[in-house]
């Protein structure tokens, strides 16, 4: 593994943790939001992250297999299927005919935990960057 693949496995955790923690803001964002352009409430967004890899071939498979994998990349964003919560509010424009109102499957306080798990992850790569940049500069100062 070379010094500049480090780098771009930490280059890649950070450019998929910010566009979890822009999922789960814009999930917090819309925690209200009873109405959306299909005409239902809001749903929750969640990120699943799978390693990247560049296997274009059978030789790159085999080398990959004896290294380190090449970083993380987003596979996709997808919609919490979970129920919707409902609450008795008759005078709400989206109210039904029972006078209860969808919500959004939206759990702020979930979303605040994961959002500082992620918040975390992102800590740790620029840790991880740092580190490696600190390493590339001690390096070159051996030379002189």
């Amino acid at each position: 593994m070379s010094f500049l693949s480090s780098m771009n496995i930490s280059a890649s955790a950070l450019t998929a943790t910010r566009l979890r923690m822009d999922v789960i803001t814009d999930n917090i964002a819309n925690s209200n939001t009873t109405r959306t352009a299909n005409g239902e409430p809001y749903r929750r967004k969640y990120v699943v992250f799978g390693e990247k890899t560049n296997d274009r071939d059978f030789a790159a498979f085999f080398n990959r297999a004896q290294s380190v994998s090449g970083g993380v990349r987003v596979l996709q964003i997808g919609e919490d299927q979970s129920e919707f919560k409902f609450d008795y509010n008759p005078t709400h424009p989206d109210a039904d005919e029972n006078g209860y109102v969808r919500y959004p499957n939206v759990e702020v306080v979930q979303e605040m935990t994961d959002m500082m798990s992620a918040f975390r992850a992102y800590e740790a790569n620029i840790t991880a960057l740092n580190t490696f940049k600190d390493m590339a500069i001690k390096t070159l100062e051996i030379g002189k």
